[in-house]
């Protein structure tokens, strides 16, 4: 039998969370401000690094297209980082945890800026996935912390940033990396969580809300160590073999962890995602929207920033003769003319713009995350009014409408410029209404893990797209046909340079995902009334459904 329920956290005894309903506007603007700016150095260091990936990837040579594990390292550790924070923030208090995540974030800034080794700039990146559940911290904060009436509009705002990281980030990546090196990058991003971690001890106040129970470790590695062997068999398998038996125990080996995963969380009393909760339709929907959402967030961040900042082709070809006839002058003493050095690439390629991290910054990352930005805040206000599933459509529309604009168009920065503003707008509504989806879905005592699933499935599905189009890029390299004076040609292939197929498969598998986001949200029952902020559960009417949760707030509130 189905059973209402409008009891919400006020209605719990003993529920006080710290909630500022008697505090000055002013007062509550600053709590938010300081939240939303301390979890900027998520969007920030991403907004950076994969803009940027085109200018480090010289510095570690032996990396080659591997150099997108910058981020997908970042998005793999910050999947089973994200629920482990978010459990830790629920029993041992979201600012506490907020705070450690931030110095842990700050110390993998300070490995990336000084190393020259490949293996210890990804360490670096590993403890810089904290910040993936510094969001998730933020979001069970402004959910204890502020008003009812202003939740809703601070989820939108928290997903989308104050402007920082979506205004100056890719102007400051820009001027950093061009003026100065890309480390200069993780120096700003340490100052930055300096500067802002007092800010956040001496202005934020505490939640009072706790859970009871411990952290899953097992589950944590199971998770992470089996979607890190899937995600090796999807980058590496055009260069290892599809079909090698070595190559397929990675992906086996991954995909038996992963199973084993649910087992283990389907027995244990504290698990890392609660199994229950995810099947809930309220909330497996919203994750599963996530799912390929995120996919193409990974495609799109990705192959924008990397395409116009290769150099075009006649310019590439300019510097492997000039290179040739310095290597010849080296090893022959001989100035020969650039007239007898001829150079074919196989098979070429039409895109390339050969832009600054500036340029790319100013013209196309500036007006992306300033529409981003401004679209969040809409999809705060549209959710107070008629829910946040109406925002998702027109954002899962608009990922799919700009992806396949890139995959047929000409791949030039007037085009790319354009879709952005599109992808934009799509990405402040998307990152607005997620959380406030799962805010409406579940119970507070169940904030944190809700939180950390939705942060786990965001990030880990960023970094399956971004390995999607890696192999999809690594399959498609461009081969160098070298003749001097005459002489039989010697073939070798062009580092850090791809074929236009590469690209165009991953926009193709980017849009895909895309309309699989959409169908999903079109059948998904959830966010079709105003957003509450959390003011109330829900009507609930099965045993795998939230009702359970609801009758333990009642009768055994967590402190």
């Amino acid at each position: 039998m189905s059973t209402t329920s409008t009891v919400g956290a006020a209605d719990v005894p003993g529920s006080d969370t710290g909630r500022l309903d008697e505090s000055s506007r002013l007062r509550i603007a600053a709590v938010l401000a300081i939240i939303v700016l301390y979890t900027e150095v998520a969007p920030i260091q991403f907004t950076m690094v994969s803009a940027a990936l085109q200018k480090i990837a010289p510095s570690f040579p032996q990396a080659g297209p591997n150099i997108t594990w910058s981020l997908i390292v970042f998005g793999l550790i910050g999947a089973s980082a994200s629920p482990v924070i978010g459990k830790l923030s629920d029993i041992w208090g979201k600012k506490r945890i907020f705070l450690i995540a931030g110095v842990v974030f700050a110390a993998g800034c300070l490995l990336s800026a000084t190393t020259d080794s490949w293996a210890v700039f990804l360490a670096g990146r590993c403890l810089q996935a904290t910040a993936a559940g510094m969001a998730i911290v933020a979001y069970g904060l402004i959910r204890d912390l502020l008003p009812h009436k202003y939740v809703p509009i601070g989820l939108g705002i928290s997903a989308t940033g104050l402007g920082f990281s979506a205004a100056v980030a890719p102007v400051l990546a820009g001027y950093l990396v061009d003026q100065h090196s890309w480390r200069a990058m993780f120096w700003v991003l340490f100052a930055f969580v300096a500067v802002m971690t007092p800010l956040v001890a001496f202005v934020v106040p505490e939640s009072k809300l706790r859970a009871r129970g411990g952290v899953d470790l097992t589950g944590a590695a199971l998770l992470s160590g089996g979607t890190a062997s899937a995600l090796l068999y999807v980058s590496k398998g055009n260069e290892w073999g599809w079909s090698e038996p070595t190559t397929l125990a990675w992906l086996i080996g991954g995909l038996a962890a992963l199973a084993l995963f649910v087992v283990v969380e389907l027995r244990t009393r504290t698990p890392l995602m609660d199994m229950r909760l995810l099947f809930s339709p309220r909330v497996s929907l919203v994750l599963l929207t996530a799912v390929f959402a995120a996919c193409l967030v990974g495609v799109h961040s990705y192959a924008v920033a990397y395409m116009v900042q290769t150099p075009p082709q006649s310019e590439l070809e300019t510097t492997i003769v000039s290179r040739t006839l310095d290597r010849v002058a080296q090893s022959t003493g001989r100035l020969l003319p650039p007239e007898l050095v001829h150079v074919v690439l196989t098979p070429g390629y039409h895109y390339g713009d050969g832009l600054s991290l500036m340029q790319f910054a100013l013209r196309i990352g500036l007006g992306q995350g300033l529409v981003a930005m401004l679209f969040g805040i809409v999809a705060g206000l549209l959710a107070r009014r008629v829910g946040a599933r109406l925002p998702l459509l027109a954002a899962l529309t608009l990922f799919a409408l700009t992806t396949v604009a890139l995959a047929v168009l000409p791949h030039t920065w007037p085009v790319f410029a354009l879709s952005s503003l599109g992808f934009g707008a799509a990405l402040g509504l998307y990152y607005a209404c997620m959380p406030i989806l799962m805010v409406e879905a579940v119970p507070p005592e169940q904030q944190g893990i809700s939180g950390g699933m939705l942060g786990a499935t965001q990030s880990l599905s960023t970094a399956i797209g971004t390995a999607v189009i890696t192999a999809f890029v690594s399959a498609n390299p461009i081969s160098a046909s070298v003749s001097i004076a005459g002489r039989p040609p010697q073939d070798s292939t062009v580092p850090n340079v791809f074929a236009d197929r590469g690209y165009e498969l991953g926009f193709w598998f980017g849009a895909a995902a895309a309309v699989c986001a959409l169908v999903i949200a079109l059948v998904m029952k959830h966010g079709r009334t105003p957003a509450t902020g959390g003011a109330f559960t829900h009507e609930v009417a099965s045993p795998t459904d939230l009702s359970h949760s609801t009758t333990r707030a009642r009768t055994n509130p967590a402190r």
